[in-house]
């Protein structure tokens, strides 16, 4: 069969990379163009657009790159025209895979149209509800809520099948398991602090400052790390680096797992990276700023306790979150501390213990693993229904 996949950011790309995996080995004559990036490309799909080219955040940043938006809109609905899938995959990125849902079926493009990672309706903008049961043959989520949230509030059967992060680490434990500091550049016997500012570049050059600053402090006792993606050059951090106090700190590019297996505290932009943190097992303080007119418009939009994906899952206070003006070195500093400091005599530091216990409740939430081989399964049991 044919399948064209769209995943318009890293996490995006990382799943679906995985499902192509599951699905080429029940389709071996499987034929797969994607827009992705390299976790993609390595399984097997050809990749006419890199993620890195559409990564626009906030209102303010949407408007400012329209033009580009419309382009890659455009070529979109044509390529996929021209390559005549049986079925189109869309992994989350909602605000241009639901646009290029709605024109395929405007102009009744005969292909069924899967949706892979729902989006998140249910903080905000569910008026798109309608539309997508309009749209979409089929729903995947990866967080057990939303099946329940599709059900009860729009009588939608939609498929939960797990979350893929659990096969994803899994899969690297083995290796983590007997890796040294050495393994990836840094110095062994000293504690160290990793830094995730994020995967795209408007999130770097504003996270990885206020991060840097806000670790001053531990530049002689820890080393200090930054989990940098291969999608982004090596300059946009090393300026950043340079404009700070911290000349020391060490880039460790596209190994962010093995960083975070070795951390004592990891520093992390809110997403993904964040589920990661938890599910690797280190204790992390999480943070986010966007900019400040998207900020205002999104607050008054979103209607959420918590926006840390480790919270939201968990429906209680897990990690320590800052945002926006909350989000800065003095705050970070101190949480850090929180879960930094040394044990007394006889006991343990009661912060980082509740958290790693959190993190073992936070498990069971997430499905089971085995979420990609059952996703794949499912959607060639329903493309094959409408043949």
């Amino acid at each position: 069969m044919r399948y064209y996949i769209i995943a318009g950011e890293a996490s995006g790309d990382l799943h679906a990379g995985h499902l192509v995996e599951a699905l080429v080995r029940r389709d071996p004559e499987a034929v797969i163009r994607a827009w992705g990036g390299e976790r993609l490309a390595a399984a097997g799909a050809e990749v006419v657009k890199h993620y890195r080219d559409l990564a626009f955040m906030g209102f303010v940043e949407v408007v400012k790159n329209l033009p580009s938006i419309l382009r890659n809109l455009r070529f979109c609905i044509e390529d996929i025209q021209a390559f005549q899938p049986d079925v189109v995959i869309m992994v989350d990125y909602p605000g241009f895979n639901l646009r290029i849902a709605r024109k395929l079926r405007a102009i009744q493009f005969p292909t069924k149209i899967f949706y892979y990672i729902s989006p998140q309706v249910w903080a905000w903008h569910s008026s798109r509800v309608p539309m997508m049961k309009e749209v979409l043959d089929e729903l995947y989520c990866i967080l057990g809520f939303e099946q329940e949230y599709y059900a009860k509030e729009w009588d939608w059967k939609v498929h939960f099948y797990g979350h893929p992060l659990l096969d994803e680490i899994k899969e690297k434990q083995s290796d983590l398991t007997a890796l040294q500091a050495g393994d990836i550049g840094l110095e062994e016997n000293r504690p160290i602090i990793a830094l995730l500012p994020g995967s795209r570049k408007q999130e770097v050059s504003r996270m990885l400052p206020m991060m840097l600053n806000a670790l001053a402090h531990y530049k002689e006792q820890y080393q200090i790390a930054i989990a940098a993606v291969p999608s982004l050059d090596s300059s946009i951090y090393q300026s950043l680096i340079e404009q700070s106090d911290l000349s020391t700190v060490k880039l460790v590019v596209n190994k962010t797992y093995e960083l975070l297996h070795l951390a004592e505290v990891a520093v992390v932009t809110s997403g993904t990276a964040t589920l990661e943190t938890a599910l690797i097992g280190t204790p992390q303080v999480v943070c986010y700023k966007t900019n400040t007119i998207s900020y205002h418009i999104a607050k008054r939009l979103v209607k959420l306790d918590y926006f840390s994906l480790v919270n939201l899952i968990a429906g209680r206070s897990i990690v320590g979150e800052f945002l926006q003006e909350e989000a800065n070195a003095s705050s970070i500093a101190a949480e850090v501390r929180k879960l930094l400091q040394p044990k007394l005599p006889n006991q343990e530091n009661t912060s980082r213990a509740k958290m790693l216990a959190d993190y073992a409740e936070l498990k069971k939430l997430l499905g089971g693993e085995g979420s990609s081989e059952r996703v794949a399964v499912s959607m060639l049991e329903q493309i094959k229904k409408g043949s």
